[in-house]
């Protein structure tokens, strides 16, 4: 377990279930293949840190709001002490930008709690 200046309780790596949703995902943008090669290349990668600001602005994503119930969740779980997974994230050379292949609401969650916080992630 590792834990940030701002309190927020990180777990070391990524659980198993964060892989698979992270290949569901990036399969709606790439082919079966592709999306597995990176899922298996995140399994094998590093934990790194980048800050939730910065990761938001390389993603380009909006901001989910506090009404979103997974957002929520993970705000709930940052008050109590418990542990978040790390995010999965591949970098869209061709476009300019992050794709989070999971761990969208943990960032959002994150974000609105301290947007300098640093996130524990893999990144490809």
């Amino acid at each position: 377990m590792s834990k940030d200046q701002t309190g927020i309780k990180w777990l070391r790596e990524p659980e198993e279930h964060d892989y698979a949703a992270a290949r569901s995902y990036l399969s709606l943008t790439f082919d079966g293949v592709r999306a597995g090669r990176y899922v298996r290349r995140l399994a094998r990668s590093s934990v790194t840190e980048f800050k939730a600001k910065d990761i938001f602005r390389a993603s380009a994503l909006s901001l989910l709001g506090i009404s979103n119930a997974h957002v929520e969740r993970d705000r709930r779980k940052i008050r109590s002490g418990t542990q978040l997974s790390p995010l999965l994230l591949v970098r869209d050379t061709i476009h300019g930008k992050v794709i989070i292949a999971d761990g969208y609401h943990r960032l959002c969650a994150v974000y609105g709690y301290d947007e300098d916080a640093m996130i524990p992630c893999k990144i490809v």
